[in-house]
Parts: C-alpha cells; sequence; structure tokens
C-alpha cells in the first residue's frame, strides 16, 4: 500500500524487543540488533512511500549508556556500519538524515560519519529521518533551556512556541512503540502532549510494511480534539 489516507505528518517509532526477540530464536542478543537496524531502512523507506513527512527512531537513549561495553560498543559499531554503508538507498530517495542527542557523547568515528551524511543529504526534501542517538527527552528540553539563556532573551518574553524553536525536532502526531511495553522512556516530551500513541506486541525486528499500514490506518481512525 503506498499513500495512506491522512497519514500522520511526524511519525515517532521506540523500536523496542531487539534483545527478546533474539532471545525467542535462540540467536546472540547482537543478531537482534543487526535484524533491528535492516527493519529500519525498510520502514524508513516505506514511511516515505505513504507520505510521512517527518520519522524519527529511537534508535539509542542516555540510558542505553549504562549496558554492557561489549553490547554499547557493538551498537556504536553497528551505527557507524550504518551511516557508512548502509544510508545510500535512503539518500537516493532524496531523505534528509539528521541526528538528534548528544552527539558529543558518541565515537569520534561515528561522528565523523554523521557528519558526512548529514551534510550530504542536508538539502534533500523527499522526507527528514531524524535518528534519536544518545537521545534524552529531559537531556532535549535542557538543551533548549540552556540555549534560550543564552540567547539573552527576556524571560518575560519566553513563551511555549520560544521552547518549541530551540528542540531538535517537531511535535509528533503519532508514536508507535514495540516490543509490548507501554511507555515513553523519555522519547520526545515534549513533542508528544497531543500525540496518538500506539502500543504494538511484535518485537522490533518482527515489523513489518503491514504493521506499519495498520498503524497509519488507526491512527487515521482516531478523532484528534487537541483539547477543544
Amino acid at each position: 500500500m503506498k499513500n495512506q489516507k491522512n497519514p500522520p505528518r511526524h511519525l515517532g517509532i521506540i523500536m523496542d524487543g531487539n534483545r527478546r526477540w533474539a532471545k525467542t530464536h535462540n540467536l546472540p542478543t547482537l543478531e537482534g540488533h543487526r535484524r533491528g537496524a535492516q527493519t529500519l531502512k525498510n520502514i524508513a523507506l516505506a514511511a516515505k512511500r505513504k507520505g510521512i513527512k517527518t520519522l524519527t527512531f529511537f534508535c539509542f537513549s542516555t540510558e542505553n549508556w549504562q549496558r554492557s561495553k561489549s553490547e554499547v560498543d557493538y551498537l556504536m559499531d553497528l551505527i557507524h556500519e550504518m551511516f557508512a554503508t548502509r544510508m545510500n538507498e535512503l539518500q537516493k530517495e532524496q531523505i534528509k538524515i539528521t541526528v538528534i542527542g548528544q552527539k558529543d557523547k558518541l565515537p569520534e568515528k561515528v561522528s565523523k560519519e554523521i557528519d558526512i551524511v548529514e551534510e550530504e543529504t542536508k538539502r534533500n526534501a523527499g522526507m527528514t529521518l531524524n535518528l534519536a542517538l544518545s537521545y534524552g527527552g529531559r537531556a532535549e528540553i535542557v538543551d533548549a533551556v540552556k540555549k534560550i539563556i543564552k540567547s539573552g532573551i527576556d524571560p518575560e518574553k519566553i513563551t511555549e512556541e520560544t521552547v518549541k524553536e530551540n528542540l531538535w525536532t517537531s511535535d509528533v502526531d503519532l508514536i508507535v512503540r514495540t516490543g509490548g511495553e507501554q511507555r515513553l522512556s523519555g522519547f520526545l516530551l515534549w513533542q508528544s502532549a497531543y500525540s496518538e500513541f500506539l502500543f504494538i506486541n511484535k518485537y522490533w525486528p518482527e515489523f513489518s510494511e503491514a504493521d506499519l499500514d495498520a498503524a497509519l490506518s488507526e491512527y487515521a481512525s482516531r478523532q484528534r480534539r487537541f483539547g477543544k
């Protein structure tokens, strides 16, 4: 299915369940992450075909640094590989690729590849793909506050719009979380004030274009009143 009726302008996806998927298939944990990276690419391409303008994947949280060194190192290597080799197909589809999060905490080799891809795709207008790396919603809000203070604006003139302008991305219409958990885990805390939520039991490596279609159909059936 290509275009959905009234698709969300901004879709956020919390990719949960890589490790549990691997366990259920008697595979190493790291294989779950590898399969999850492939699913990310497939769903990004599908989302563009369906008319979504901004897609944000929650890839690696600020809390994920607390995982074992071997797992973190593998994830950083996988992210490096993804930026170095797997973005070509996305770039051909005129997808603008950006990273949101605490980039300064990422390994230098990862940061360098991110800079290259962001520069090469910055003029692409097909869709914006945000990859949230070393990301936390509270950290994002703190960063926005620091930018506002640094700007020297009169505190009495600070509005919600002022804060929005200093965040890393825009308001999100629909948030999908795989893996059966029903929480945000710090994802887009400000931007999700009026988001629709959909929690799916499937693990992320199992998530398909058909599942995306079902999520978008569910979104289209909902009435969004924004408090009115």
